[in-house]
């Protein structure tokens, strides 16, 4: 079975004494460590101490092993690494029973527990068949107590285990969905900010640009008149900067008076006449963000690409038109900013519409 997480899983941090608990229990394996004490002048005694300290070395590493990989979100190991590691903990066993007789069969209960690392119906297989082996061994082998006993235990310890280890696989999977989500978080948070910056700065530079370019045909035919441009100038920039202070500090409101305002004055500064309305009373407070926005999307796309000679904004309680006489807006609708107010008119159930006219170009966003 392969990995259930990528590479790139950042490490979990792990408390220090994990591995101690988990050495603790390795104390059954003393009546092994006894008997082949007991038979130290025998070749069998020293063959069966030395499998029992390497068996407990091997069943220490896997569960480290298993722990590390815990920590990087991996739910199982491979098939492979897997059945490598039973098969040595298996012929370690083996090795245990032929040189310690029935105490050597105390490796049965960890081998049960270590097969738990693989999918359940497999895994059970291996621990009936461990328990069934220890049940046959202490019927057939003479001087051998039942080992009914160690069978339940056997049954009984990888039961438990298994349902341990389906309790990390669900926090491994809550841990998951949790960074997917703050991924998604994050993309989303990212993709607002440029969504507002884009709507923020297109608006201000748009203006500005029209008025440096009316300033610079001013400064030989009215040069007081190309001072007055260049103050608007500096304060557009200005005012382009504390916007964007604002979108960095998480402050999206706009106002709808404020943007009919900086409309008027922008559609001046291009000499373009301008048809708007002096007041917003009849536009629901909950409506006039949106409204807002529409009006610098649909202004800015004006003055960027219209080459009109007259824009007029119309507002109703359920609506808000910007229209112009120009030569159509195409570009508007393949940027990101009629994206943007698509967006947020979906967030209050509104819908936005656009329509080329003859001559010139409308931008409506409605909301029911």
């Amino acid at each position: 079975m392969t990995t259930m997480a990528s590479t790139t899983t950042p490490q979990r941090h792990l408390g220090r004494w994990g591995p101690v608990f988990a050495a603790i229990w390795l104390v059954f394996l003393i009546d092994p460590v006894r008997e082949a004490w007991r038979l130290r002048d025998t070749a069998r005694g020293d063959v069966g101490l030395v499998a029992t300290i390497v068996f407990a070395a091997v069943y220490l590493f896997v569960w480290i092993r298993l722990r590390s990989r815990r920590a990087r979100l991996v739910a199982r190991p491979g098939w492979a690494e897997a059945v490598g590691w039973l098969a040595v903990m298996g012929v370690l066993a083996v090795t245990m029973v032929w040189a310690l007789g029935q105490s050597g069969t105390a490796s049965a209960v960890y081998c049960a527990v270590a097969a738990v690392i693989l999918p359940f119906p497999y895994a059970g297989v291996l621990v009936v068949g461990i328990a069934g082996l220890l049940v046959l061994l202490g019927e057939v082998r003479s001087g051998w107590d039942s080992e009914v006993g160690t069978a339940f235990g056997v049954i009984a310890g990888a039961m438990a285990v298994f349902g341990i280890q389906q309790m990390m696989l669900r926090n491994i999977e809550l841990i998951r969905a949790h960074d997917e989500n703050a991924e998604l978080a994050v993309e989303n948070e990212r993709t607002r900010f440029a969504r507002d910056l884009h709507d923020i700065l297109g608006h201000s530079l748009t203006v500005i640009t029209v008025k440096a370019e009316l300033a610079q045909r001013l400064l030989d035919v009215d040069p007081s008149r190309a001072r007055t441009e260049l103050a608007d100038l500096e304060r557009l920039s200005r005012d382009a900067l504390a916007d964007v202070r604002r979108a960095v500090e998480g402050y999206r409101d706009v106002s709808l008076p404020a943007e009919l305002a900086r409309a008027r004055a922008a559609l001046a500064a291009a000499e373009i006449r301008a048809d708007l309305p002096n007041s917003t009373d009849d536009v629901p407070s909950e409506k006039r963000e949106l409204f807002a926005w529409a009006v610098r999307e649909g202004v800015t796309n004006v003055l960027r690409h219209s080459g009109a000679r007259r824009c007029s904004v119309v507002l109703t309680p359920t609506s808000v038109e910007v229209r112009d006489d120009g030569r159509g807006s195409a570009e508007a609708v393949r940027g990101s900013g009629l994206t943007g107010l698509q967006e947020r008119a979906s967030l209050v159930g509104g819908t936005v519409v656009t329509r080329t006219l003859s001559p010139g170009y409308s931008l409506q966003v409605v909301v029911p």
